[in-house]
């Protein structure tokens, strides 16, 4: 490539500058000799390069001696082409290098953690990982901060609203009354049911009423894949949440982090088990402003350790919304949608008992693709009308009935102490309708 030509790529790339002509210029100043000049172009690659282009970058800077600048090259890589670097540089004995890159890559993106890399280039485990936790700050909860909402927001539901009014939010809004009767704010409470049915925005709007801070943690943010870390993770947000009273820590599909432990695959889950009941009540655990929510589809499956009183000793049925729930859900979905007056709401009502929230809301998705269809068809545009609804109800279902079944048998032939007294009221009352 002659001068100029180069001349007016290196002044194209200043306008706008873009990975293929990062890559055409870096080739062609390789190819005449100009390596020390190719530094202003390494970090815009992004996914462009081959392996074999890679190596041929690699190759260059190494014969140059420009080693400073595979920091470079790393920081402008996505990360399969980083993943791509470090080996490359293993197998070319440069471990000293790839060592740099790795531990630098980490720090930038924590997917790139490689166990085989840990090994091949003599890094402790631990000293891999806290790259990883100094970047994801395990320890802020801002990460998992949340907007709350109230009773406004939950359709329905009433008899459990009331339940945790009375044993959940009167602590928060009137603790020196609880305080009086040695009452402490805060505890554990499960939330099970039926998938789709609410659990998670019940969650948020008793935070809101509580007038707390709603966490919501993930089960990707604790499970980890190396021995003792699930471990800190779970102490580390405990103990933030314990400087930032008064706070809800909500964990959704407990049973990943509290299953039974005789069912645990290996020690290590066991151990994050047994942590999880010392953060909720150890013995140099204060948690006193800090309220556990925990919401599950299989409470049969969590370890009877989280039951007992102290820990998750209140559990709510959160069931199939009724009647008039029904008809609420389905008036909030079809708002500020075009829709028209002969909608029988009370008859869709009718027709959908065991309908979750979920389902309720699929319901009017599908009533809203039958008039989307009929407005390409017909050529202007449609209202969703009752008929659209007659449409979708033939293809919808209940997906509550499963869980239900499940439930009964447990509710009847494993109900210790009473635990599952709310669904077997529920099922005997539902099932005389």
């Amino acid at each position: 490539m002659d001068t100029k030509t180069l001349n007016n790529l290196k002044e194209a790339f200043e306008v706008a500058p873009s990975a293929e002509l990062a890559k055409i210029i870096t080739f062609a100043l390789i190819e005449s000799g100009n390596v020390d000049n190719i530094a202003p172009y390494l970090g815009s690659f992004g996914s462009s390069l081959s392996a074999m282009e890679l190596e041929q970058v690699v190759n260059a800077l190494e014969s140059s001696g420009n080693q400073e600048s595979l920091m470079i090259l790393e920081r402008g890589l996505d990360t399969t082409a980083c993943t791509n670097l470090v080996r490359l540089l293993i197998n070319s004995q440069k471990l000293e290098n790839a060592k740099a890159v790795y531990l630098s890559a980490l720090e930038r993106d924590t997917s790139i953690l490689n166990r085989e890399f840990d090994s091949l280039l003599g890094i402790e485990p631990h000293v891999a990982k806290l790259k990883v936790v100094e970047k994801a700050e395990i320890a802020d909860l801002s990460r998992y901060r949340q907007k709350t909402s109230d009773f406004n927001d939950v359709v329905g539901l009433d008899r459990i609203k009331k339940q945790i009014h009375k044993k959940i939010i009167l602590p928060f809004q009137s603790p020196s009354l609880f305080q009086r009767f040695k009452k402490k704010i805060g505890g554990g409470v499960l939330l099970y049911g039926p998938p789709g049915c609410g659990k998670t925005l019940l969650a948020r709007a008793t935070a809101g009423e509580c007038n707390a801070s709603f966490f919501n943690v993930e089960v990707s943010d604790v499970l980890d894949m190396y021995i003792g870390e699930s471990e800190q993770k779970l102490h580390a947000i405990f103990e933030k949440a314990r400087n930032e009273t008064p706070s809800v820590i909500f964990f959704d599909e407990l049973e990943a982090l509290a299953g039974k432990r005789e069912h645990a695959r290996n020690s290590s889950s066991a151990n994050t088990v047994s942590q999880f009941l010392t953060e909720l009540d150890g013995f140099s655990q204060n948690n006193e402003g800090i309220l556990v929510l925990a919401s599950t589809n299989v409470p049969w499956a969590i370890d009877a350790a989280f039951l007992r009183p102290g820990r998750f000793d209140r559990m709510f049925f959160v069931p199939p919304p009724d009647r008039e729930a029904r008809y609420g859900i389905l008036k909030h979905h079809i708002q500020n949608r075009p829709a028209s007056d002969d909608i029988n709401f009370n008859a869709l009502t009718n027709k959908t008992s065991g309908y979750s929230g979920a389902d309720l809301a699929n319901l009017i998705e599908m009533a809203a693709d039958e008039a989307i269809d009929e407005s390409l068809v017909q050529g202007i545009d449609v209202d969703i009308n009752f008929s659209h609804f007659k449409e979708a109800l033939q293809e919808s279902r209940a997906t509550t009935t499963e869980w239900l079944t499940t439930a009964r048998n447990y509710a009847r032939y494993a109900n210790d102490g009473g635990r599952y007294n709310d669904v077997l009221d529920f099922i005997n009352k539902n099932s005389k309708k």
